[in-house]
């Protein structure tokens, strides 16, 4: 039986992606994502945060430079990759990432666009829903 590798995230973005070409045209965008959970210890509200190394490639990562800003919140699922490197005093170093499969922006509707929507449209509910070969579903939930 082989394994399952799933990781679904909502959080907000610690900073704007950072996009880079690498040869051949393919994309990459990598950002850090903060997830919250708050729990009760000796009558104290506790809030706990976890950072998170998200990494998007081509299609996703186009998408993501154009849509996904500091603070932004994001549904993310993916699966967790585990590489290694050398420093530059030649030690090998090992990172877990969270490689993006899909995202969904999530918020208000003012989040996504320019600011040239009505008031009221501003207020309207909506998410965006981004998967691995770039393409947008537009959900009606």
């Amino acid at each position: 039986m082989s394994g399952i590798n799933k990781v679904i995230l909502v959080g907000h973005l610690g900073k704007d992606p950072e996009v880079r070409h690498l040869d051949g045209g393919v994309t990459v965008a990598s950002f850090p994502l903060a997830t919250s959970e708050s729990y009760n210890k000796d009558g104290r509200k506790i809030e706990q945060t976890e950072w998170h190394n998200i990494v998007m490639w081509r299609g996703l990562a186009d998408v993501a430079s154009k849509y996904l800003k500091k603070g932004k919140l994001v549904y993310i699922e993916g699966k967790l990759r585990t590489r290694h490197f050398e420093d530059k005093e030649g030690h090998k170093k090992y990172t877990t990432e969270v490689v993006a499969e899909n995202f969904t922006l999530l918020g208000r509707k003012s989040d996504f666009e320019d600011d040239q929507n009505t008031a009221a449209e501003n207020k309207q509910e909506e998410q965006i829903d981004f998967n691995a070969d770039g393409g947008e579903d537009d959900l009606p939930f």
